[in-house]
């Protein structure tokens, strides 16, 4: 890897808007030695170091769920040309063995999760912040999709947490830094042209 500081690309948006497709879509037509995916999702801390809320749950849509200082730290280390390594996290499923995952620094590195926007000292470090953005209702209808068929959750649990836990998070720690990211791209039904737009912009970022 050369001298040059690496692009840095943040992703961020409400659960279920298409983040994950828009990613997937990145990491396919990019060159894999060119592109390097950090989320946030592998920084939730272990259950036994989770604080329970009033109603003696653990709120995993809270930012003090994930171990933020550990994640900046990191992607802190990749800007500086270092490896990283850290554990994968299964959504506390048992019958998934975790993976140990092996980050290398590399000319863009896209950094992405709900509260990537939330720590200002994460936030300054990104050179492009885009915003996936999705009506409620067709957010909550991905979700129970996702949610009941990938982690096998009953269908009145994932209401109950979208109601209680979901949408109050999302409009306290997410949405208010919408406004504030340089591409905001609606995914109600398709987002091809932006998701070319975007690869286009990050192409001449490793020229």
């Amino acid at each position: 890897m050369s001298d040059k500081k690496p692009y840095l690309l943040g992703v961020s948006g409400g659960s279920a808007s298409g983040k994950t497709y828009l990613l997937k879509q990145l990491m396919n037509r990019l060159p894999a030695h060119q592109v390097t995916l950090i989320s946030q999702d592998n920084y939730y801390k272990d259950l036994e170091f989770q604080t329970l809320n009033e109603e003696g749950r653990i709120n995993f849509d809270h930012p003090d769920a994930l171990d933020l200082d550990r994640f900046i730290g990191d992607i802190e280390k990749l800007i500086a040309g270092q490896t990283i390594q850290i554990r994968e996290y299964t959504f506390n499923n048992p019958n998934v063995v975790p993976a140990i995952l092996t980050y290398k620094p590399s000319p863009i590195i896209v950094i992405e999760g709900l509260f990537i926007y939330y720590r200002p000292e994460l936030r300054n470090l990104l050179n492009l912040k885009v915003f996936v953005d999705a009506d409620e209702h067709i957010k909550l209808s991905r979700r129970i999709l996702r949610d009941y068929a990938e982690r096998g959750y009953r269908v009145e649990d994932i209401l109950a947490q979208y109601e209680k836990d979901v949408i109050p998070m999302y409009n306290t720690f997410v949405k208010p830094f919408k406004d504030t990211c340089d591409l905001i791209i609606p995914n109600n039904h398709h987002m091809e042209k932006a998701i070319d737009v975007l690869l286009d912009h990050l192409t001449l970022r490793t020229k």
